[in-house]
């Protein structure tokens, strides 16, 4: 099958190496010229033979929103748009109802599998008709996993981006959790092997999982971490995820105290906790300034 990726990068240009590796023809363009095969979107578009295929991996919000609007007047009917970032499922409802006006199809899709995907396969969602999605079909089944495993028709346009939003917050979740536990067995004096500890839960546990497998990787190259800055930003998804719980009124507390997890780690000196304190500085006298390494408790009047 012959497909236009749109986006290079850390995702795209693997995801495009994939397909390549089976057998698709891929025609690439990115803003980087030394990374694509075209030097124009018209120019990718001219490349393509009708019914032309285009996949977006560019960044959501603007980014995806200036590259869907020049290839609206690019494309022809019969065509078909994939958004492959993570674009919220409220924008896919609105950009697949104006792009239908002029006979051209869309897609959503949620894209996992990070840096590893063009080795080991990319985790799939995807929202749109069944029509539209078996057209695709070849290029979802290139991207995923060898076993066959890893896609999903989760639904009608939006649906991809969602299912993609909630798997996001749901890794926050787990994030947090393997965070916590390792802060918490560095900090006692009774855990003499913290990285041993998380590697010893990769085989026949619960917790086992690519996120731990990761975690012990990264604890390998750097046991103690010392090369890292404790700073975690959020993609948007996570945002999402918690005002989607809001809004169909469904309880989310581990996601949502991950996502405010993130936000703390942004603070260097926390406003929050110079309030906390200053309060108990205030009723027990526990005053701590920034050239006191520990509490010194002042005494009560």
């Amino acid at each position: 099958m012959q497909l236009g990726m749109v986006g290079l990068g850390k995702m795209g240009g693997n995801m495009a190496a994939r397909l390549r590796d089976k057998g698709h023809d891929v025609v690439g363009f990115d803003f980087n010229p030394e990374q694509r095969d075209v030097a124009s979107l018209a120019e990718l578009v001219e490349r393509l033979e009708a019914p032309r295929t285009v996949w977006l991996m560019v960044p959501a919000g603007e980014p995806t929103a200036e590259a869907i609007e020049q290839l609206s007047t690019l494309l022809a009917a019969g065509d078909l748009i994939i958004e492959g970032g993570n674009s919220h499922y409220v924008d896919d409802r609105r950009r697949a109802d104006s792009l239908k006006q002029a006979g051209i199809s869309y897609i959503d899709a949620g894209v996992s599998g990070g840096v590893w995907g063009r080795e080991n396969g990319y985790g799939i969602m995807v929202g749109g008709s069944v029509e539209d999605v078996e057209c695709a079909k070849p290029i979802f089944d290139a991207l995923v996993p060898d076993s066959g495993g890893g896609f999903v028709h989760a639904g009608g346009v939006g649906a991809g981006h969602f299912v993609k939003m909630v798997h996001n917050g749901i890794e926050y979740g787990m994030m947090q959790a393997f965070a916590e536990g390792y802060e918490l067995m560095a900090a006692s004096d009774i855990v003499d092997d913290v990285p041993g500890t998380f590697d010893s839960w990769r085989e026949g546990t619960v917790v086992r999982s690519w996120l731990l497998d990761l975690l012990v990787r990264a604890l390998e190259e750097d046991p103690g971490l010392d090369d890292l800055r404790g700073y975690a930003q959020d993609s948007g998804e996570g945002r999402w995820t918690v005002q989607a719980a809001v809004d169909h009124a469904v309880p989310a507390p581990v996601i949502s105290a991950a996502l405010f997890a993130r936000f703390a780690s942004r603070q260097e000196d926390s406003p929050a906790m110079k309030v906390i304190a200053a309060l108990r500085n205030q009723f027990g006298g526990h005053a701590v300034t920034k050239t006191t390494d520990d509490p010194v408790r002042t005494p009560r009047s």
